[in-house]
């Protein structure tokens, strides 16, 4: 087969197929650079599905934890309620059966918040590592252990003596808890926008170097058309003037 010829069915392939580089021989060095870009490119993907994993993840911790949250605020109405002088010991075991039963909310969101079957508030998960960018690296979470003993409030009783700190301490814990995670979640917010852009402007690189230039390639097919006609006309020509010069010389 023929250069021309070769040439002429590369750019009849990039035609039908959209794509400069079809096989390393159309493009050796520019098909290595697009295979890299090509795993960069994908890695940003994967890296963005993993930081919305984790939001969702740190959503349903942060939802637990409001949950929470709300269960200590009527324990401290209560413990309030409770100091009040007026209350015979009885009206405070009343008063305890409820502020027993908020705790035991609390320590159920804490067992039993899961996300894929992982344990997220018991302490078991100490920290998790989300992949959130094309080298595997990326942000370490923080899971807070918010189980009755960690926050102080197991024993916690209106019966005896008692102090509001317990609670508000408390209260405290899970709000910095759940101020950590809004902070990771944002965070995560800023990697997804800034891995969904880097993954655009490499596809754009990519696509300039592998993706064919229809404007170019239809000009140059054009241009092959018009020359494979000039040379059959001038073959033809050629043979009628071969044919006249024998006609004489017959």
């Amino acid at each position: 087969m023929s250069v021309s010829a070769i040439q002429s069915q590369r750019l009849f392939t990039s035609l039908v197929s959209g794509k400069r580089i079809n096989s390393a021989s159309d493009d050796a060095a520019g098909l290595a650079i697009s295979e890299k870009l090509l795993t960069q490119t994908n890695g940003y993907g994967v890296g963005t599905n993993n930081a919305a994993d984790g939001i969702n993840l740190m959503n349903v911790a942060d939802g637990a934890l409001s949950g929470m949250q709300d269960s200590l605020q009527r324990i401290r109405e209560l413990a309030v309620q409770a100091g009040n002088g007026i209350y015979s010991a009885s009206d405070r075991e009343m008063i305890q059966m409820e502020i027993d039963g908020l705790k035991q909310s609390i320590q159920d969101i804490a067992k039993g918040t899961e996300f894929n079957t992982m344990k997220l508030l018991d302490g078991s998960m100490a920290s998790l590592s989300l992949a959130t960018n094309p080298s595997g690296g990326g942000l370490e979470i923080q899971m807070e252990n918010s189980t009755l003993e960690s926050l102080g409030i197991a024993d916690f009783s209106v019966t005896g003596k008692f102090s509001l700190d317990t609670i508000d301490s408390a209260i405290q814990a899970v709000s910095k808890a759940r101020s950590r995670l809004g902070a990771k979640t944002n965070a995560l917010g800023h990697t997804i926008n800034y891995n969904e852009t880097a993954g655009l402007n490499l596809m754009a690189a990519n696509s300039r170097i592998r993706d064919t230039d229809y404007g170019k390639a239809v000009t140059e097919r054009n241009r092959d058309n018009i020359l494979s006609q000039y040379r059959i006309f001038a073959m033809k020509a050629q043979m009628n003037n071969n044919a006249g010069v024998l006609k004489l010389l017959g």
